[in-house]
Order: structure tokens, then C-alpha cells, then sequence
């Protein structure tokens, strides 16, 4: 009997990605997107039309706002001279401005080590754990967080869990536009956990309010009076980009090799 179960697992393999700095995803994969440097104010026009959630400006300069972007590849469907969305997962940010991809940039800097706040690396560099709340998420960004866990990324290897109880967790992961219902219950979750705490935002929801920002039942004041600490956009994310973003956060490796700001950048 058990040696029949060691055969069945033998020929499994290894399940985990040992490396997850280093994954090559399909080239249909939906992450960074590179706009054409030789775009023109009209041709940009063109784009910004078409983008269904404001997420790209023509004027003073082109760009494209990860943070509202909903991943659709609509603009690429129309105008696949102009832009195109690569399979670079690594696009988490630690500031609002690292996501904002400028028109010929292919190497923007998402995220800057200066920008970390000190007492992060240093009491939270071997184990963090996390609240994830759900403010008014429609279940995607979710799914993609409780992968994170699962037998091919195996993020808990790292130190990083998720927990239930805010006052056991050293941070909170936000999913979601934020609705007036959830406002009180996310104030109360993020009161309850201890100080020092991070806050993540996960998702183009989370990030900016996505195509429900001016919706009358959203209301991000919480947002708007706390510091975010690190930024994961995706409609919805993808557990590489929340792992990958986590580990340059705290502590600047993924699975065996070293994450270097440059490879990030």
C-alpha cells in the first residue's frame, strides 16, 4: 500500500514552482502593457476612447494607469500597432505613481526600496501574517489571494499567511472598491490589528475604485487617509504579482535567488 502511494507520487513530481522570480508565463498573459513610443496626440485620443475605465490620458503626456487599467486588451484588440500588453508579471508597486506606464517606456520602475518604510524590514523580515478583507469585491481578486496558498505557489513556505483574526496579523490585504457597507467593518478590522501594520490593495478595484469609483455606494475615504504600502494591480490579479510584490517589500527574494531592484524595475 505505501509503496504504491510513493509510486503515485514519484510520478507527480515536483507540484511547487521552486523559483517564482523567475516563471515564464504564456504570452497571452495579460500584464505589463507597453505603449508604442512613436504614438501620436490623435492616435492617443484613439486609445483613451476606447479604454472603458479611464485608464489611459493623452494629454500633457500618454500614459497608462495600472491602477484603473481592467486588463481587458481592448485598446490592443483595436490598435495592436500601438500597445500591447506583455506577459511581465512583476508589476506590483509600493507608490500610486509607480504604476502609471508612460508612452515608449519599457523598463518603468515599479518599485523603489527607499520608499519602504523602515520598521517593515525589520520586524516583519521572517513571518508576516495578513487579514484579507473583502470591502465590496466580487470574488476574483479573492480566488487569486487564496491561491497564493496552494501547492504550486506554496507562498506559507515564505512566512506569509493568511490569518483570521485582525489581531493576530501583522497587516491587512484590501480587496474590492470599498463600499459604504464595508467602510465601518473595514475601519474596525484595520483598528484591531497591531501597530506597526501594512495595508495592501489588491486589484484595480482596490486601487482606485475601477469602473465603480463613482458609484454612490462607494465611498474610499479609508483609502484616501491611510498609507498604502504596497499596490498589486490586476482585474484580477495574479498570484505571482501579489508573491513577487510581497517578497520585495519584506525581503527582496523570491524562493532560492535574490530579487534585485533592477529585475523589478
Amino acid at each position: 500500500m505505501l509503496l504504491r502511494e510513493l509510486k503515485i507520487l514519484k510520478s507527480h513530481g515536483s507540484q511547487y514552482i521552486r523559483n517564482l522570480a523567475d516563471v515564464k508565463l504564456h504570452d497571452t498573459f495579460r500584464g505589463r502593457p507597453e505603449i508604442s513610443g512613436n504614438i501620436t496626440t490623435d492616435e492617443a485620443l484613439e486609445l483613451e476612447n476606447i479604454c472603458p475605465a479611464g485608464a489611459i490620458k493623452h494629454y500633457p503626456e500618454v500614459v497608462l494607469d495600472m491602477g484603473k487599467c481592467l486588463f481587458c486588451k481592448e485598446c490592443q484588440f483595436q490598435k495592436p500597432d500601438l500597445i500591447k500588453f506583455t506577459s511581465d508579471y512583476k508589476i506590483a508597486a509600493n507608490s500610486r505613481s509607480g504604476l502609471i506606464i508612460k508612452a515608449g517606456d519599457k523598463n518603468p520602475a515599479f518599485f523603489r526600496s527607499d520608499l519602504v518604510r523602515k520598521e517593515i524590514r525589520k520586524i516583519f523580515g521572517r513571518a508576516l501574517k495578513l487579514r484579507q478583507i473583502s470591502a465590496g469585491g466580487d470574488n476574483s481578486c479573492e480566488m487569486e489571494l487564496n491561491a497564493t496558498g496552494n501547492v504550486n505557489f506554496d507562498m506559507g513556505r515564505f512566512g506569509i499567511e493568511f490569518y483570521a483574526s485582525p489581531r493576530h496579523c501583522d497587516g491587512i490585504v484590501i480587496t474590492g472598491p470599498v463600499t459604504q457597507n464595508m467602510e465601518e467593518a473595514l475601519k474596525i478590522c484595520y483598528e484591531a490589528t497591531p501597530s506597526p501594520k501594512i495595508i495592501i490593495l489588491a486589484g484595480t478595484d482596490a486601487i482606485s475604485g475601477g469602473l465603480f469609483s463613482e458609484n454612490a455606494a462607494v465611498k474610499r475615504s479609508f483609502i484616501e487617509n491611510h498609507t498604502i504600502d504596497l499596490y498589486v494591480p490586476g482585474n484580477p490579479i495574479h498570484p505571482l504579482t501579489f508573491i513577487n510584490g510581497i517578497m520585495n517589500l519584506f525581503f527582496d527574494k523570491v524562493g532560492d535567488n535574490t530579487v534585485r531592484n533592477e529585475e523589478i524595475s
